[in-house]
């Protein structure tokens, strides 16, 4: 099987982890292509960073920190308090010293001239993720947040006045509890697909939208102009699995970044706001928890088919079971 699975960094890593373990037990021989969000890219202390890529490349490759979730296993952080003593900002973000070599190599190399899809296929070189890992884009498309003031300024009118900061700021620094107004992806007009990204969505047996979050993970992705389309048009089943449990995200802070785009923190709306694929949407079939059952229903009636399973990726014979659903849910729909 070929598979294609969009995803953030670390809901849609530790669920290919599973993926993988499904295949090589049931499908061996089958190949993954990861189509990665890059909206969180930022430049820090003179070096990109890529969390998402980085997160999908280590997880896979075996050397992410378990406790974390992001970031190297066994990390100091000498560099940092280096930097932090020296009074240098931004002292919210932590840089790894063994994570920092990897932004050395792919600074220097995209200062050569090299693409980031070639620079992460270089990356994967040492860490043999056992997949192919493509960014969204090799241009600039970067999310930033619309907040109000944080130092609290305001207009003649008393108004508070509105800035844009990075997405990482507004997720790190103020733990998405700044409100939020607006995410703007920086460059998305002019931003293309990387090499062979569309040819993996159409050419897919199965294509995947991970438990990644729906607005800055995944549907920055999709916003990657041809993406969304790509994924509307394949000949392949588009199945996709909740990142909210019981109207909570599982991990993370998507219920905040839902909240400023307008949607409710539930399974049946995080469905809506994808769409049916047969009413301009991505989605064949959506995958949520058992405890969200009662929601299958109103999701149904989207004309997206739905299954109640156990979502909770809790080890990785759990997640290898939840990956078996969207294995089966794909199956049953390609007969169709």
């Amino acid at each position: 099987m070929q598979i294609t699975v969009l995803a953030g960094g670390i809901g849609g890593s530790r669920f290919i982890r599973g993926l993988q373990r499904a295949l090589e037990q049931d499908h061996p021989g089958s190949q993954i292509t990861v189509i990665g969000n890059t909206g969180d890219d930022i430049w820090i202390h003179g070096l990109r960073v890529c969390p998402d890529l980085d997160t999908v490349m280590y997880t896979l490759g075996g050397g992410i920190s378990a406790e974390r979730g992001w970031g190297r296993e066994d990390e100091t952080f000498t560099v940092k308090d280096e930097l932090a003593a020296y009074g240098v900002e931004p002292s919210w973000f932590g840089l790894g010293d063994r994570d920092i070599a990897t932004h050395l190599i792919r600074t220097q190399s995209l200062r050569a001239g090299y693409t980031l899809t070639d620079v992460t296929a270089a990356l994967c070189e040492r860490w043999q993720p056992g997949v192919r890992l493509l960014p969204m884009s090799d241009d600039r498309a970067e999310t930033h947040v619309v907040v109000d003031d944080p130092s609290g300024a305001t207009a003649p009118d008393g108004a508070p006045l509105r800035t844009a900061i990075h997405f990482q700021e507004w997720w790190i620094r103020y733990r998405a509890e700044l409100p939020a107004h607006e995410f703007i992806l920086v460059g998305i007009d002019e931003a293309r697909p990387g090499p062979d990204v569309l040819s993996t969505i159409s050419e897919a047996d199965l294509v995947i939208l991970p438990p990644s979050n729906p607005v800055v993970s995944v549907g920055t992705i999709l916003q990657v102009p041809g993406i969304a389309e790509a994924v509307r048009t394949t000949s392949a089943p588009v199945v996709g699995v909740s990142p909210i449990v019981g109207g909570a995200p599982v991990r993370g802070m998507a219920d905040a970044c839902l909240r400023t785009i307008g949607v409710e923190t539930t399974a049946a709306a995080v469905a809506a706001h994808y769409g049916a694929r047969s009413a301009e949407g991505v989605l064949d079939a959506w995958l949520m928890d058992t405890r969200d059952a009662e929601q299958v229903p109103a999701v149904e009636a989207l004309g997206i088919t739905t299954r109640a399973v156990p979502t909770m990726m809790t080890d990785i014979d759990a997640t290898a079971a939840l990956a078996r659903e969207c294995l089966s849910a794909g199956a049953v729909l390609a007969r169709a």
